[in-house]
């Protein structure tokens, strides 16, 4: 009996190693120590980083603060950008920078906010301001009066496409139409509409250099008793992208006022036009004939 005891324990303590066993190879296969690859996992986008500059040496703007503040917000809400935001133009240099400043090396895009006047940039950040965008390939994107800035720097004015040279009818139910419906930045917009905005009139700019995106309609404008009027072609963008070199560069005379801000149609379309610039999107930079209708009508 003593003997037949000896076995069955023999026999259950044999049984339980060989379980054991077995459930550690199971565990050991699960684990991938087996030599199995991992299982895959998403993969990791790095957060972009945004420089925002809002220095105005001319013309102060409202809608500077509530301009800086929805760039802030929408890449803290997309979780796609961090957002430095600076009234100076200090870090507007490839110099090193001390006390934990940053660079323009550090940035992927810089933004004018509605800058305007001579900024305040010596030789060298202007150099290193255009290299960051040509020869780096960063982006560029100008928000309404940044086209009223640098007046005196040639090189500014051929990157961003033109500078301002007057509102024509200043603030007012501005008739727009969508030359270019396929650019991310203005999709959600229907063919034609009109928004309550400042729309500047650019000198030294031509369709022939920029991809015009939205336009003025130049049928639906009232052009009487209006010296301000200095286009005889009755050409009037309202947005535009184009390549400087290697970057790429967004424009668009939208954000006027406090409002512009809290209009949905224009957020998304700086959100979108960011994203572009970052080239997280794809879209056009060719020049086009203005559409039939509206040449037509001038």
């Amino acid at each position: 009996m003593l003997a037949i005891r000896s076995f069955r324990f023999c026999f259950a303590f044999l049984m339980g190693l060989a379980i054991l066993g077995q459930g550690n190879r199971i565990q050991a296969q699960s684990s991938g120590s087996s030599g199995l690859p991992p299982a895959p996992h998403a993969k990791e986008v790095r957060m972009k980083h945004v420089l925002v500059i809002g220095q105005t040496k001319d013309w102060e703007h409202d809608s500077v603060s509530a301009t800086m503040a929805a760039v802030y917000n929408m890449g803290k809400e997309s979780g796609l950008w961090d957002t430095t935001m600076r009234t100076d133009t200090k870090l507007l240099t490839k110099k090193e920078l001390v006390r934990n400043a940053k660079n323009l090396n550090y940035f992927d895009v810089l933004i004018f906010a509605s800058t305007s006047g001579e900024l305040d940039m010596d030789a060298s950040q202007k150099q290193d301001m255009m290299s960051f965008i040509k020869d780096d390939g960063k982006g560029f994107v100008g928000i309404h009066a940044a086209l009223d800035t640098n007046h005196t720097w040639p090189e500014y004015g051929e990157m961003l496409g033109g500078w301002f040279d007057e509102h024509p009818w200043m603030t007012f139910e501005a008739p727009i139409i969508v030359e270019d419906p396929n650019f991310p930045a203005v999709r959600h917009f229907p063919a034609a509409f009109v928004k309550y905005e400042e729309i500047y009139q650019p000198k030294a700019w031509s369709r022939d250099r920029v991809n015009v995106i939205l336009s003025l309609d130049p049928t639906k404008l009232n052009y009487d008793n209006n010296p301000k009027i200095h286009r005889a072609d009755h050409d009037f963008p309202v947005a535009w992208s184009k390549m400087y070199g290697k970057g790429r560069v967004f424009y668009s005379t939208f954000g006027h006022t406090e409002e512009s801000w809290q209009d949905p149609d224009v957020r998304k379309m700086y959100f979108e036009a960011i994203k572009w610039a970052l080239g997280m999107t794809e879209g056009s930079t060719a020049s086009h004939p203005r559409p039939a209708a509206t040449a037509q009508g001038r």
